[in-house]
């Protein structure tokens, strides 16, 4: 399998177990308005990623490429709607402005982790 796709595959759980098991930490120890705006957070994260990822795929795989604009458009159209989440949730205090940016956290950590885990995986590669 290619370091790419190991590491989306990587991401793309890593994303739904992080986002699983800190809303069930969140609720289970925290306001249930820092505990809701991890959740949101989280899903709006973790659903955007997910939608990045497929319109990357199929932009970039022939016989039907995608044009610049196309793919730029969707992206700021899906930036505006999660913005507008964003504005929603928190003006209408729905959720706890900390435990929105915890959620809107989980794919920066999956990242991070994935990119530890496989610079593990080169060192010791090359160690042996």
């Amino acid at each position: 399998m290619e370091i790419q796709q190991r590491i989306l595959k990587f991401v793309t759980r890593a994303n739904w177990i992080l986002l699983f098991a800190a809303s069930i930490l969140g609720f289970a120890l925290l306001p249930p308005d820092v505990a809701q705006g991890i959740l949101f957070g989280g899903l709006i994260v973790t659903i955007n990623f997910h939608l990045l990822s497929r319109t990357l795929k199929t932009a970039l795989t022939p016989p039907h490429l995608s044009s610049l604009s196309a793919v730029l458009a969707k992206y700021y159209l899906r930036f505006i709607v999660s913005g507008f989440i964003i504005f929603v949730l928190i003006s209408g205090h729905y959720v706890n402005p900390l435990g929105l940016f915890i959620g809107l956290s989980v794919v920066v950590v999956s990242i991070t982790i994935a990119s530890m885990c496989e610079l593990k995986h080169h060192i010791f590669k090359e160690a042996t």
